[in-house]
């Protein structure tokens, strides 16, 4: 492993673009127990500070993230109930992770520059958008281990169709990216070389909407989903109203009426 103070770079563009940038190379960018916290503290920060607008997860290297780190499991089967309990805590901590992404006020992005198998897979299936390079490649592939990924099957059945989460958690095979995107994995891929400003457009495009819709949205949308049609409909529609009594939806309508761009506060 990388020196654990160097295993996720953090920067802020001017805009309020925070990329989180995982670098442990040595380890494929593993879902580390220090990865984990790592970023779990860094969107949970992200999530709390007015000036970041929306978060990018990317990667060093030709693996975007190869999931669990595969030593700290062994290790712990030295332990005592032959790591049972450490291997309660570690799953519990990942799921906390995903969730911390699902709630993060602003909206988080994956950025995959390489391949993406089990637990990091989950992770792109998390975030709420994804754009992959030309180069990418995707994959739950434990059942080839003799460990099917179950937790990961809890975003990947939330991100695709089931017929097509199946295919991929019973074969393990991997999918390129325009299959992944065509089953709903990822938003859109480009070329290696463009992936970063593509993705940054995008980033930069929301960062420049109201924070207040945009995190009103976010929420809203997942909360809805889990609802039926009815109760979704007030659900939503009680959350338009208190959208609409917000000072920056005043000033996006007057804005709109009077052929100006608007100027958001929050």
């Amino acid at each position: 492993m990388e020196n654990e103070e160097n295993i996720l770079i953090s920067s802020t563009s001017k805009e309020g673009v925070l990329r989180l940038i995982m670098n442990d190379q040595n380890s494929k960018n593993s879902l580390s127990e220090a990865m984990m916290n790592k970023l779990s503290k860094e969107i949970n920060k992200g999530s709390r500070e007015q000036s970041v607008k929306v978060i990018i997860i990317a990667a060093k290297g030709s693996v975007f993230c190869a999931g669990h780190n595969l030593k700290e499991i062994t290790d712990a089967r030295k332990q005592s109930n032959n790591g049972e309990s450490y291997f309660q805590k570690l799953f519990d901590q990942c799921s906390s992770l995903m969730e911390c992404i699902v709630n993060c006020s602003k909206p988080v992005i994956a950025e995959i520059s390489g391949t993406a198998t089990a637990a990091g897979c989950q992770l792109v299936a998390t975030c709420d958008l994804a754009y992959a390079s030309s180069s990418a490649k995707f994959a739950t592939p434990g059942v080839n281990l003799g460990l099917f990924c179950s937790t990961p099957m809890v975003a990947l059945t939330r991100a695709v169709k089931n017929k097509h989460a199946m295919e991929m958690l019973l074969t393990g095979d991997f999918i390129d990216p325009e299959k992944a995107k065509e089953i709903g994995l990822i938003n859109n891929f480009f070329e290696n070389n463009k992936l970063e400003k593509e993705t940054m457009k995008v980033a930069i495009k929301i960062a420049n909407k109201s924070s207040v819709a945009v995190s009103t949205g976010k929420s809203a949308f997942y909360i809805q989903s889990d609802k039926e049609l009815t109760e979704a409909y007030q659900y939503t529609s009680r959350v338009m109203v208190e959208n609409l009594l917000k000072d920056d939806a005043k000033e996006g309508i007057e804005a709109f009426i009077e052929k100006r761009k608007p100027n958001f506060r929050d």
